[in-house]
């Protein structure tokens, strides 16, 4: 193929004349380097490229050739456990080519072209396969039973299928189509940019449960859901992250960090590895896919580090699994849009950012999703996205934040105020919202205690109320209260501290089972109810207020899972001590 000039290098964009053979977005190599670039925009012969690597020591004159295909990635067992740049070039083998720092122009497979894999078949010859059949399966980890699928575009008889030990590349099926016979091996290759196909997309009802009790009680998300987590610097964004890595109950993570900081991607290989899943016995990395383009990486592979993390958390998908993806943060990947859009002189938008940011979020965040996955065994497969937002002064009328929160359903909105007071999560219970809660409701009511939904929105309302009576309080004091709105601002502490405020790095209280979040909630309020029927009889709030009782409550979410009849004994005593204090208090009062 003819090979482009270059013309004009402006940082990770170089504009190449003589590209009448190539379309947009094809894959280029750029100069004797050969650098991986991506064609952006094409105006008549000249072709304008984002290059994924470093472009010092490229001038006018160097040479650009296309590969003709759109930036892909490889799709195949090997993924799990590994950590990739952007472009999915896995950084163990990035290092052991050319050392601890990134080298231009090395290349190196996404997938280990060495290491074999037991091959299993499910389909037998003769039979009539479709893309997205499942052919045999490969033990990826002790969790990841890895399906190998029928490639799209490819259908017809199975006329032969091996059995063994084989590596990626290696042919384990042939399929005689239309077109002749057609080798298939572990591997599969597809365009980043474009949606994995499925047969239909379903209604999200069942919650993805996250043991964090601020999300999963008051402001959840669905398996297959879309999720914002907007905040100010320092307010704790990354380490709500992780913990959702670490014990949202999907089955496979992937984790794109993206122009965050580096040390936080050390963070996540530290812990990871070290934290064993309750569900399976097994580390957390071996369901765990990590993407690491962090600040100090080439700032136009922040696009592609998204791209594909939500590529290869499809292909899970249509597994039948239930992935979630964490992007941490998409206003970066937003900034490496709008520093190539001004390189390109387009028309800027609103803050500078391109016209067309808010629909490149929605193109994003629509690939999330509960589908029913192609293939004849009906499998049903969700891909939640949960992707962090970092506001300029966490100022969220800026763009990056106001496109998100169109398209996402729910909005965990960080306060700094929150964070200050070292209250964590610092999710604000007055600012964020899920519009899947109905369903959830009516998920959690059929499938844990029928009052969970009363419940909440009972504490819910009281939270509000006490937004109202905080601020008679700054103005005029506590005792203008009543003993009834008193009583209510001391509830509302309770369900502050002991409920919302969770630790994520205390062994028991850093995961919340649904039904010890249940039971939790369920006492707090169990106390304000006994505590009116003690206000009716007589007893004064600050006799209610210095109950010891109390204290148990608060510790109570230090209680383990398997020790949850404790609730039921919490609640008989609260019932005892308050028949005590209206006994006493009725006498006194009398």
């Amino acid at each position: 193929m003819k090979a482009g000039k270059i013309i004009k290098v402006s940082g990770p964009l170089v504009v190449a004349e003589g590209m009448e053979d190539a379309n947009v977005y094809d894959v280029v190599e750029v100069s004797e380097d050969k650098l991986i670039g991506e064609i952006i925009e094409m105006r008549g012969d000249k072709a304008s490229i984002q290059v994924y690597e470093e472009t010092t020591g490229i001038g006018p004159g160097d040479t650009v050739i296309t590969t003709g295909s759109p930036l892909s990635i490889e799709l195949g067992p090997g993924l799990i456990e590994q950590m990739f740049d952007g472009i999915q070039r896995p950084l163990q083998a990035l290092q052991d080519a050319a050392g601890d720092f990134l080298t231009k122009g090395v290349e190196v497979n996404a997938l280990n072209r060495e290491k074999k894999w037991d091959f299993v078949p499910v389909a037998k010859v003769g039979d009539v396969l479709k893309p997205g059949d499942v052919i045999g399966t490969v033990q990826e980890t002790p969790i990841v039973n890895h399906k190998i699928m029928v490639p799209m575009g490819v259908e017809g008889t199975l006329t032969k299928i091996e059995n063994g030990s084989f590596s990626v590349d290696e042919v384990v099926a042939v399929i005689k189509t239309e077109n002749g016979e057609k080798e298939l091996t572990m591997i599969q290759k597809w365009p980043v940019r474009q949606g994995r196909p499925y047969r239909k997309k379903l209604d999200p009802t069942e919650p993805l449960v996250t043991g964090q009790r601020v999300i999963d009680t008051f402001f959840p998300v669905t398996k297959g859901g879309a999720a914002a987590i907007p905040g100010p610097f320092g307010s704790g964004k990354t380490v709500v992250q992780h913990q959702l890595a670490k014990w949202a109950d999907a089955e496979i993570v992937v984790y794109v960090g993206c122009g965050e900081r580096g040390n936080e991607m050390t963070d996540v290989l530290m812990e990871f590895p070290e934290i064993i899943d309750p569900k399976t016995g097994e580390s957390l990395m071996k369901r765990t896919v990590l993407i690491a383009n962090t600040s100090n990486m080439p700032v136009a592979a922040r696009e592609a580090s998204i791209y594909t993390g939500i590529t290869i958390s499809e292909y899970f998908r249509d597994m039948g699994y239930s992935v979630a993806m964490m992007a941490d943060s998409t206003s970066r990947w937003a900034e490496a849009l709008r520093e190539m859009s001004g390189r390109l002189e387009e028309m800027p938008g609103d803050e500078g950012y391109p016209a067309y940011l808010a629909s490149r979020i929605a193109d994003f965040y629509e690939r999330a999703g509960k589908v029913e996955c192609l293939g004849d065994d009906n499998r049903v497969g969700a891909l939640t996205v949960i992707g962090a937002v970092s506001p300029p002064g966490g100022d969220i009328s800026e763009p990056v934040s106001q496109s998100t929160l169109r398209i996402v359903k729910v909005f965990w909105g960080l306060d700094y105020a929150l964070s200050y007071s070292r209250h964590f999560p610092a999710i604000n219970w007055l600012d964020s919202y899920s519009l899947y809660q109905t369903k959830v409701d009516k998920y959690l009511d059929e499938n844990i205690n029928e009052n969970f939904s009363r419940d909440r929105i009972r504490a819910m309302a009281l939270l509000q109320e006490e937004s109202g009576l905080q601020e008679i309080v700054r103005l005029v004091g506590r005792d203008a209260l009543s003993d009834g709105d008193q009583l209510k601002l001391e509830i509302t502490k309770s369900i502050r501290e002991d409920f919302l405020q969770q630790n994520a790095f205390h062994e028991v209280d850093t995961y919340c089972s649904l039904n010890k979040q249940y039971k939790m909630l369920d006492t707090i309020l169990e106390f304000y109810d006994l505590a009116l029927e003690a206000l009716d009889k007589g007893i004064y709030t600050s006799e209610i207020e210095t109950m010891p009782i109390k204290d148990r409550i608060a510790r109570a979410k230090n209680i383990p899972e398997d020790e949850l009849n404790k609730f039921d004994e919490l609640k008989e005593d609260l019932k005892v001590e308050f028949k005590k204090l209206i006994e006493k208090g009725g006498t006194v009062n009398a």
